[in-house]
């Protein structure tokens, strides 16, 4: 397979999931904010997902959703990150299924309605992200139904698992940042509750540990179960998994990216609660970032610069 052509089919999944994150850290944040403002504000998302040149301050819920969604001159919002996985898809049209580019196509039809941003002004925020939010669940299912397994899937999934796992490092350390600037207990598990609830874990965290958020319990779930498809275990087991079919395939080359995701999924699997307390746990995302740094370098290098 064409550099090229992998290299969009990563892109396409990072962009997709970035969105469906977003999606769903701003959905909670809505309701967090219209609860306690003064505990949520829109600031740390804005911060976080604001790549522009210009900086945009607000508090007001629906300035800021269409901020992120809707602002053209922000290379982060949904509307620029749907374009630019459609222009990777409508590159790559021959490797993924007919299905898929019609999903990602009619999406972006949609986000480009002139009435969509009227919708939003006038119309129930909530129900506006839901129904983005079921294109990029229809996204993930007809990519998981239709696609073939090949090199264009295991590339695809190599790009979605990466952003997946940059994104729980990225709203753990958001929510890191609030809890440090308060000793109330009651705060800081209101925190850990909206973490849980941005990450897709509410329900199955109530399951086993029922109502009680604690830090360590939320810790070891985010970072270490082994079935929860948005804990940092399971994904960079994912991302290994992947990344080895491409190798048996002969599409990557065997080099140390392999140790590097067996690092990495070793220091998850094995560091105590009470290791990562007495590191801290912002360091310990810090070194965690640093590996899916190197990794992604490893797998440019192997296989961006060598292939033709």
């Amino acid at each position: 397979m064409l550099s090229r052509v992998a290299n969009n089919l990563i892109w396409l999944e990072r962009y997709m999931e970035r969105g469906n994150g977003m999606l769903s850290l701003l959905k909670v944040n809505y309701y967090a904010n219209q609860d306690s403002p003064e505990l949520f504000s829109w600031e740390p998302i804005i911060r976080n997902y604001n790549a522009s040149s210009e900086p945009f301050h607000t508090e007001d819920a629906i300035e800021c959703i269409e901020f992120l969604v809707f602002n053209t001159g922000n290379p982060n919002s949904i509307l620029n990150l749907v374009i630019k996985a459609r222009e990777n898809a409508r590159s790559v049209q021959e490797h993924i299924s007919r299905e898929l580019w019609l999903s990602l196509n009619n999406y972006y039809l949609y986000l480009t309605r002139k009435d969509l941003i009227k919708k939003l002004r006038e119309e129930d925020p909530i129900a506006f992200l839901d129904e983005l939010k079921k294109y990029h669940l229809t996204h993930n299912g007809t990519m998981d139904i239709t696609q073939e397994r090949g090199p264009a899937y295991y590339f695809m999934n190599v790009g979605k698992f990466l952003e997946r796992v940059i994104q729980i490092s990225d709203f753990t350390e958001m929510k890191l940042i609030e809890i440090a600037k308060t000793s109330d207990s009651l705060e800081q598990s209101f925190y850990w509750k909206n973490l849980l609830l941005s990450v897709g874990g509410y329900q199955l965290y109530l399951k086993t540990h029922k109502s009680s958020f604690q830090e360590n319990h939320v810790i070891t779930m985010i970072f270490q179960d082994k079935l929860f498809p948005r804990s940092m275990y399971y994904c960079v087991s994912k991302l290994g998994r992947h990344i080895n079919q491409l190798i048996e395939i002969q599409e990557l080359e065997k080099n140390n990216t392999e140790f590097l995701l067996g690092k990495l999924e070793s220091t998850i699997k094995y560091t105590s609660i009470e290791s990562i307390n007495e590191q801290g746990l912002h360091n310990f995302i810090l070194g965690i970032k640093e590996d899916i740094r190197n990794i992604s370098t490893s797998i440019n290098t192997v296989y961006f610069s060598h292939s033709s």
